[in-house]
């Protein structure tokens, strides 16, 4: 009985030989299996790749003579003339390996002849470029990503199988996926139709393999690969690489090729290595096999990434287009490890289509109806790669699996076993599943909630969460509580939210919340919970400065249309005086406490606001210009380009008051962007600006307050916040002109400089700046090291920074973590 399910895998990959027409199996002269060679009919871009096995399968509609040809790096490349007269027609080859040779006058050059190779490649860079800048073609892509030995737990959470993809030693296969769509191209736009996508184990799911995500090219002068790296070929391409010809040989079109090893100058640079293939006299890409390290490209659980790419050259349209791509990678972190490949094929080139109009919008990805519900026999008749036994087993494997995996008694079976209270609950909260009807319950762990601020004292309680979800449908539905009891003023203070998101595309999602809080004047809680009881207890600092509030608030987003969302608030606010109730401290310094008054930090007996209440409304418009997103069936997924910045519009006002002098109208404008600058790092702004009408008189609540900071640690948005600012000095609630702008080199000046760039540290210039109205501008610059820490967890930055007020100056040093 144990050998059925072996002899039905044998069978189902054999199925997929006998729809391909012509099949085969491609080896060396040992015999050994060639993975991805480049298999395609003469003098055009239709082909396929040989697996990881060495098979081939190629479709083909009628009988009749047609040749092929089979090339590969390191390989003579061969081409087999045929003569097909019945289905499926076998073709096996050998390939042998490719001698490489080097004349006497290129040996006796006195330049390096491969920078000359190098030069005429650079000076038609931007030739390839244009020609390649408009076109329509089908695409493949096949994903696969394994684990090895992978852990059971992680942070005292279960991690199960990873959908059933592993055996004994915890080792498998734990994404498999395929995709087949139809691309377009033209400029910088580029669209992208799926057809068919096939998830293991996810009748339901939607592969990442998307084109989009992997249309790496080098005729460009960098390469989006993690992030911004230099192309070989780029204009500045000799000051970061070295180069050698190993050697020439001519292709089946007796073209010869030159072979240029490429050599990183610094190794530290955002660059790659391996070999370039180069068309002599046409100076086109030929292939290139290159790699780069995880911190080359800044993706930190890769440890290496390799990178194949083949070129055909296409008599019809005189040029060379790239038909094959394969990315292997390596990754380790956190206990994890493993590897991955994803191969793509291109073929049915059309260059410089006559596309209409409307051609292009902002949908860059979308999917035929019933892309993933492609059948078995479909994939076997249009896939272009056979699989692996090892592929064949994991789609039976885990497609079966899922069967019993999407039923209520394996899926309770499961959360049985979840839902045990454990040691770590106390420390990680506790969660009760109901997977089957997607309920969750949650407590948040007693302990996190456990501080201390010179208002409440030590302060705790706890914090239940409810949320029922429906994600075919894209609904949530949250219902929040928390409870929180202060020891020194002896008050229980509740509150809560119910919230209801309508679906996963415009997001519509409305929430209504009330209760009792204790709030930080600044809204934004410039310093957090933790820090202020750190500061508190051991140092004396009580830097948070607080105020009760009694509230019920209404609050609605939704994005309107693509790239433009409204944010809107409604809410009554109740607001009263607090004063310190504690001086307790564990380590007693020099220094008192200061009082719990933001305007004056020695008065004990006055609070910065007297009791009131009033109405607030806040509404927000935010403009994310040239706004791309990949419209997926059960969701629309937004992302921001480079090119353009975002914009925000808010409009604040204060009414129905029991004070009339609170009553107030706040008009903000804010602009955030970031882009890479080349290669030389990337570059980020953020610009607010504000002015209140009628707000005199208003409470010290609603003034705009700005994001200080007094502990020399930044948490958070480094665009966000202050280096040294005091907290609450130029609060205001006049007119204000609040900058932070940032530029980290990412390497280009650090990975420079000899001995420092063993630190693989990155090096960050800022400069801030705050003006408001009948004041002196408040301004700081920083220069500070990031990418600091161990190994792979390099999170750190640290630097010294110097803001300059009122002619007065103040030094010191930052630290914090940046992601």
């Amino acid at each position: 009985m144990k050998s059925y399910p072996l002899l039905f895998i044998i069978c189902l990959s054999g199925f997929a030989y006998l729809n391909a027409q012509i099949v085969g199996k491609v080896s060396d002269s040992n015999g050994e299996s060639l993975a991805f060679v480049n298999i395609y009919f003469d003098s055009t871009a239709n082909g396929t790749t040989t697996n990881e096995n060495g098979e081939y399968a190629l479709d083909l509609s009628e009988k009749g003579k047609y040749t092929l040809v089979f090339k590969y790096l390191g390989y003579k490349t061969q081409k087999k003339a045929i003569t097909i007269d019945q289905f499926p027609y076998e073709l096996d080859v050998l390939l042998e390996k490719q001698r490489l040779e080097l004349d006497e006058i290129t040996v006796k050059a006195k330049e390096n002849p491969a920078n000359r190779v190098i030069r005429n490649a650079i000076a038609k860079r931007k030739q390839y470029k244009q020609e390649l800048s408009s076109y329509r073609a089908d695409f493949y892509s096949k994903g696969l990503i394994r684990i090895k030995d992978a852990p059971e737990r992680i942070l005292g959470q279960d991690l199960g199988d990873f959908g059933g993809g592993l055996d004994s030693t915890r080792s498998g296969i734990i994404y498999l996926s395929e995709t087949i769509s139809k691309i377009a191209k033209n400029k910088n736009a580029f669209k992208e139709k799926i057809l068919a996508s096939k998830v293991s184990g996810d009748d339901n799911g939607f592969s990442f393999n998307n084109a989009s995500d992997v249309n790496f090219s080098f005729y460009n002068n960098t390469v989006t690969f993690g992030g911004e790296l230099i192309s070989p070929i780029a204009d500045n391409a000799f000051s970061y690489y070295r180069y050698i010809l190993e050697g020439t040989f001519y292709d089946e079109g007796n073209r010869l090729i030159n072979k240029i090893k490429v050599v990183p100058k610094r190794p530290n640079d955002r660059v790659f290595s391996g070999e370039l293939f180069i068309v002599e006299d046409s100076w086109a890409i030929y292939a290139l096999d290159f790699s780069a390290t995880g911190e080359q490209t800044r993706i930190v659980p890769v440890d290496t990434i390799h990178l194949k790419q083949d070129f055909n050259y296409i008599p019809k349209q005189d040029t060379w287009l790239k038909t094959l791509q394969r990315i292997d990678f390596q990754y380790s972190i956190l206990g994890f490890k493993g590897n991955g490949r994803f191969t793509a094929g291109y073929k049915n080139y059309e260059l410089n289509p006559d596309f209409s109009k409307k051609e292009f919008t902002n949908e860059v990805l979308s999917f035929e109806e019933n892309a993933n519900k492609k059948d078995s026999i479909f994939w076997n008749d249009v896939r272009p790669v056979p699989l692996t036994d090892e592929e064949t087993a994991d789609y039976l494997q885990k497609d079966s699996l899922q069967v019993i995996r999407k039923s209520q008694k394996y899926l309770d079976s499961v959360d049985a076993v979840g839902n045990k209270v454990t040691l770590g609950s106390l420390f990680f909260g506790y969660t009760y599943s109901n997977t089957f009807k997607e309920k969750y319950y949650s407590l948040a762990s007693p302990l996190a909630n456990i501080s201390f601020n010179t208002v409440q004292g030590f302060r705790g309680g706890f914090e239940f969460n409810y949320r029922k979800r429906n994600e075919e449908k894209g609904t949530r539905f949250n219902l929040n509580t928390v409870f929180d009891y202060g020891v020194s003023d002896k008050r229980f203070r509740p509150s809560g939210s119910i919230s209801y998101r309508f679906n996963n595309f415009s997001r519509p999602f409305l929430r209504f919340s009330a209760g009792n809080r204790v709030m930080q004047f600044n809204n934004n809680n410039p310093i957090t919970p933790f820090g202020n009881s750190i500061l508190s207890l051991f140092f004396e600092n009580n830097f948070a400065k607080f105020y009760e509030l009694n509230f019920s608030e209404l609050f609605y987003s939704q994005e309107l249309v693509n790239g433009i969302s409204v944010y809107l608030n409604f809410g009554y606010e109740e607001r009263k005086p607090l004063f310190n109730a504690t001086n307790f401290v564990i380590f007693k310094g020099n220094a008192d406490f200061t009082s719990n008054n933001p305007l004056d930090s020695q008065d004990f007996d006055n609070a910065a606001i007297t009791g009131h209440h009033i109405l607030k409304l806040s509404l927000t418009t935010r403009i994310r210009f040239g706004q791309k997103y990949l419209n997926y069936p059960d969701g629309k997924f937004n992302f921001s380009e480079d090119r353009f910045p975002t914009l925000y519009l808010g409009y604040e006002k204060g009414f129905a008051g029991s004070e009339p002098e609170n009553h107030f109208d706040q008009l903000k404008l804010r602009l955030v962007q970031d882009f890479a600058i080349a290669d030389k790092g990337r570059f980020y702004y953020n610009l607010r600006a504000g002015t209140f009408l009628n707000a005199g008189d208003i409470s010290f609540v609603d003034y705009q307050h700005f994001n200080g900071n007094r502990t020399r640690i930044t948490r958070g948005n480094y665009l966000n916040s202050f280096f040294l600012l005091p907290y609450y000095d130029l609060s205001t609630n006049q007119s204000y002109f609040e900058g932070h702008v940032e530029h980290n080199f990412l390497g280009y000046v650090m990975g420079k400089i000899p001995l420092l760039k063993k630190l693989k540290s990155n090096l960050i210039v800022s400069g801030k700046l705050l003006s408001i109205s009948e004041n002196d501008p408040y301004a700081e610059w920083g220069i500070s090291l990031g990418n600091l820490g161990w190994k792979k967890f390099r999170f750190l930055r640290a630097g010294f920074v110097q803001s300059h007020y009122r002619g007065v100056t103040e030094s010191g040093f930052n630290i914090g973590l940046q992601f």
